[in-house]
């Protein structure tokens, strides 16, 4: 039984002084004079003197700039910091000037194609391509450009050219229903359409042709459509009739490195758009700039996950994750990205693990929920692989237990970095994670990341050691956003992370720091649901649900237990006469799964009387959560604040009646 805190793995002399971060250190020493006698000093000076962490970090991994910038900060005010004023850059040119032609690239499969290398001959020609074509068909710097594409070179290529031009980039994987599509796009107007005819899932296509015309139709904005054949690759017969076809696109001229121009632009000049789940509303749509997540990403790749050039890395993720975004900015320390579209447990239970085992991979990647499904499959990968370049383990999309941990080091190699880490789409980088060089102890996240200071925060303000407060950051990030799309005076933005300490961002999970600055993330403290490493927006079910067989209206959450374990319950109220039967059920799922995905879909569907509600009339799913999760009713909700408070009875007497969820 491994218990909290235990020490799980020691590196070695020879594995410190050979990681990113310690050679980072001799830099540090050599050209700034610098020496630390821990790596809790090394943070503090790097959260102490920002000014100077951050300007080292320009540096010592070679920025470009075409013009050079000022200062570090013009303004250091939150929200609204301003960085680096006066430098233009590129974010993708940062990228392709690790072309190596003839070299690897990255790797990619799937269900149905085994594992396959493009090498940087190809992709940047393509890349080149694109991006010459997409300016012939009037793209401009700061347009938008979405994709509706799964986890392939392609989607790679897009962002590339897209982020090259100056434009902005935004995707949603082809798994997303019509509606939950709409939902993002039609907020940011874009003028280009990246859409495939469908995808393959646990061995079963799904096509999603009259997807794409309901998306195109609904999207004014649209200029042009460009087409790939994924599914049925024979299949070029666009679904729109204007659409333009991948390969036609593809087959222009080529442009060699020398005639092309990356469009240069201010460090905080729009990359990408990406969106929250969408529990209170729509989803956000948060902007992050191409020299923060320059920044953040050099930093992150390589100090923390000591990734090193040719490296080869994985993280099971879809293009609809902010992950996928952090798979391919390991570009930038010239690490080389493993793509998988499909399922993680298909055909076979250990399909990842042979495939990181075939890749050669240094670091693997997944949401613990993949590990607790691995372990319920019995799956032991060491078995069966040698894992031989396999350094590092990183999990990310919810918290991390002991024996989650653990499971890696018992059943995957003795010998390796296990960094469960905490970030999020809101940064679209790492807060806290591993440090390297460092023991890791089961259950603890090793330390905040460089120049981010992390704390634990009171209900008044104040810092708490060892106790669990609200998790925030008490100064700028560069990847912080640089704003919401359609945000007037950026009235959501400050409300979402500033409205409850000002000047303060408050992330909206609960939170603890040891004295050693070791982090324990213990779970949201607002109403998101994490789902198998995802995030979903209670919204988004409830679009889908009410009214669906007589449903009046409904309440779901998501409970996280001991073991990993998940729990997500929907409770509905029928209308007057009506019950709950186990067609509506059906329908409610079938609708679910194609409205949003698989992953929207309830654990269980039970029918209650009413759905709590406060007197300004929103939904209380953490109320409920919490009573869910075992906390007094007293210490869940203010009754005097509901509008029906009689309502929480029936969840009270639901918790005591199910035993065999208790924590």
């Amino acid at each position: 039984m491994v218990t909290v805190g235990q020490i799980l793995w020691q590196p070695t002399e020879e594995w410190i002084a050979n990681s990113n971060l310690q050679q980072y250190r001799l830099w540090l020493k050599r050209e700034r004079n610098l020496e630390f006698a821990s790596y809790q000093e090394m943070r503090r000076w790097s959260i102490e003197h920002l000014d100077d962490f951050w300007q080292s970090i320009w540096d010592y991994f070679r920025i470009e700039a075409s013009a050079p910038p000022t200062a570090v900060f013009g303004k250091r005010t939150m929200p609204g910091a301003e960085w680096f004023p006066g430098a233009r850059l590129n974010w993708a040119q940062h990228i392709m000037r690790n072309e190596k032609p003839g070299k690897t690239a990255l790797l990619h499969c799937s269900e149905t194609q085994p594992l396959a290398e493009l090498d940087w001959t190809t992709l940047a020609s393509n890349v080149r391509k694109l991006a010459t074509q997409l300016r012939a068909l009037g793209i401009k710097p700061g347009d938008r450009v979405a994709a509706y594409l799964p986890n392939i070179p392609e989607a790679v290529t897009a962002l590339l050219a897209t982020a090259s031009i100056g434009a902005i980039w935004s995707s949603c994987s082809p798994d997303f229903g019509t509606p939950s599509v709409l939902d993002r796009l039609s907020q940011i107007s874009p003028k280009v359409l990246f859409c495939c005819d469908g995808y393959q899932y646990k061995g079963k296509p799904f096509n999603r042709k009259q997807e794409v015309e309901a998306i195109v139709k609904a999207l004014p904005s649209l200029d042009k459509v460009i087409y790939l054949p994924y599914l049925d690759k024979s299949d070029t017969t666009p679904p729109v009739a204007s659409a333009l076809l991948w390969q036609d696109v593809m087959s222009g001229p080529a442009v060699s490195a020398a005639e092309f121009t990356f469009e240069q632009v201010p460090f905080g000049h729009p990359l990408w758009i990406l969106f929250s789940s969408g529990t209170t509303g729509l989803p956000k749509a948060i902007v992050h700039g191409h020299g923060g997540i320059l920044l953040e990403h050099h930093k992150l790749s390589s100090l923390h996950y000591d990734l090193k050039p040719d490296d080869r890395m994985f993280f099971f993720t879809t293009t609809g994750w902010m992950m996928w975004n952090f798979v391919c900015c390991s570009m930038l320390v010239e690490a080389r990205p493993i793509l998988y579209d499909g399922n993680p447990t298909w055909p076979e239970a250990d399909t990842l693990w042979k495939m990181t085992d075939e890749a050669g991979a240094k670091l693997f990647g997944a949401s613990p929920t993949l590990q607790q499904m691995q372990e319920n499959a019995g799956v032991v990968p060491k078995d069966k692989y040698k894992f031989e370049k396999l350094g590092a383990i990183m999990l990310a999309g919810s918290p991390v237990s002991a024996e989650c941990t653990n499971w890696f080091y018992q059943n995957v190699k003795a010998d390796i970095l296990v960094g469960p880490g905490s970030g999020g789409t809101d940064i679209c980088s790492g807060f806290c994670g591993p440090m390297p060089g460092m023991e890791v102890r089961a259950g603890i996240i090793q330390m905040p990341h460089l120049g981010v200071d992390l704390r634990a925060f009171d209900d008044k303000g104040n810092t708490l050691v060892n106790e669990v407060g609200e998790f925030v950051v008490t100064q700028p990030m560069p990847s912080m956003p640089l704003y919401f799309w359609n945000d007037p005076g950026n009235t959501r933005y400050s409300e979402t992370y500033f409205s409850d300490y000002p000047g303060i961002w408050r992330q909206g999970d609960y939170f603890m720091m040891n004295e050693d600055d070791g982090c324990f993330v213990l779970g949201r403290s607002d109403a998101t649901l994490n789902r198998f490493g995802v995030r979903i927006g209670t919204a988004e079910i409830y679009r889908s649900v009410d009214g669906i067989g007589d449903v009046a209206d409904s309440i779901i959450v998501n409970l996280e237990l001991s073991g990993g374990r998940f729990f997500m319950p929907l409770f509905v109220k029928m209308k007057p006469g009506a019950t709950l039967t186990d067609e509506i059920k059906q329908k409610i799922n079938a609708k679910l799964r194609k409205d949003y995905s698989p992953r929207h879909i309830p654990d269980e569907i039970y029918q209650v009387e009413e759905i709590p509600y406060t007197l300004t009339g929103k939904k209380m799913e953490v109320p409920v959560r919490k009573i869910l999760l075992g906390f007094p009713l007293e210490k869940s909700a203010n009754k005097d604040a509901m509008s029906n408070p009689h309502s929480l009875d029936y969840f009270v007497k639901f918790k005591e009646a199910q035993a065999a969820y208790q924590l």
